[in-house]
This record gives C-alpha cells, sequence and structure tokens, in this order.
C-alpha cells in the first residue's frame, strides 16, 4: 500500500550559517532507512565540515551553484541549476554555497543519511 507522506521534517543543518532542511524520507520523517530524501537551502556564502560518509549522496540542484570538494581539496565542481553531481561512500567531501543568492537542491542519500554514518571532519 502506498504511504502518502503529508509534510516534512525541519532537521538541524551543520555548517556556518543556518540551512534549511527539509527531510521528505529518511530516518526522521518516514523512519527509512534504505534512503533519504531531502530539500534543502543553504545561504550566500554557507560552508559545511568537510565529511566522509558511508552513503552515497545524488544531488539535483533547482536554483544557484553547490560547490563540492573532493580529494582533501584537490578537485572542486561547481554544480549549478539544472545539473547534478553523485558523491560515493567513502569519499571525502566538503559542499559549500559560494553564490551570493545561495543554492536550492534535492539530495537523495543511500542509504539513508544518519549523524553517525556522516563522518564529519572535527
Amino acid at each position: 500500500m502506498p504511504v502518502h507522506i503529508t509534510q516534512p521534517t525541519r532537521i538541524e543543518a551543520a555548517g556556518n550559517k543556518p540551512k534549511l532542511i527539509d527531510e521528505y524520507v529518511g530516518r526522521v520523517n518516514s523512519r527509512t532507512s534504505a534512503l533519504s530524501i531531502a530539500h534543502m537551502r543553504s545561504p550566500g556564502g554557507w560552508v559545511e565540515p568537510g565529511q566522509t560518509p558511508e552513503f552515497d549522496e545524488y544531488t539535483v540542484v533547482l536554483r544557484g551553484c553547490l560547490r563540492v570538494e573532493s580529494e582533501q581539496g584537490a578537485q572542486v565542481i561547481e554544480v549549478r541549476a539544472g545539473q547534478a553531481v553523485w558523491t560515493r561512500a567513502g569519499e571525502w567531501v566538503r559542499y559549500s554555497t559560494p553564490d551570493a543568492d545561495g543554492a536550492e537542491y534535492i539530495a537523495v542519500c543511500l542509504p539513508a543519511f544518519s549523524p553517525s554514518t556522516v563522518h564529519r571532519d572535527s
């Protein structure tokens, strides 16, 4: 039987500025560990700590630019509206929104995002 998810749960975000995360599917809102789907809205100049997650993350940028650094900063990808990026489990990455207007995007994590499996830098 289909499960109707009528609203997301607002999740607290990491980073230097407030970021909005609305989880539709995942460990918090739907009690789902297989995957998570969240709508993200990050302000301009937002930077998240680097991380080495135990999950793959697929991100579709709806508005603005999401910067993705990998391999300890050796590679930088700027993902713009209408583009996507896939980061693999076990790979060090750091996300940020360099443009003044920030970014809006959908993130899908497989398996679901968890604070205990994201392994953020200290």
